[in-house]
């Protein structure tokens, strides 16, 4: 494997872990759901460089996916909620498409 196919996959698991970390944080935070400051912090503990534009990126991809609600507030705050397919995509009672490095049960 080159150098820019190891630098793609390494990019590729960050954005797919990203994404599962935020969905299990929201789903700690249910049902009040929480703000993109709160889950910046949580990321940055798994990857100190995280940004807020980073972040928001993958909420948008998971909004996509409609697996989350954004309340993109006029004061540039954004307030998410895992809806009911995020639900259960956390508790594992859906498959998992490809783009969220979901763990495997053993």
């Amino acid at each position: 494997m080159s150098t820019p196919d190891v630098a793609m996959t390494m990019q590729r698991v960050r954005r797919e872990s990203i994404r599962w970390y935020l969905l299990v944080a929201l789903n700690v935070s249910r049902p009040a759901g929480c703000g993109t400051t709160v889950l910046l912090s949580v990321m940055q503990a798994n990857y100190h460089d995280a940004t807020e534009q980073e972040i928001r990126r993958e909420l948008d991809y998971l909004h996509d996916r409609q697996l989350i609600t954004i309340d993109k507030r006029p004061d540039g705050r954004w307030h998410c909620e895992l809806n009911r397919l995020g639900v259960d995509l956390v508790e594992y009672t859906i498959d998992c498409e490809p783009g969220i490095a979901r763990p495997a049960i053993a």
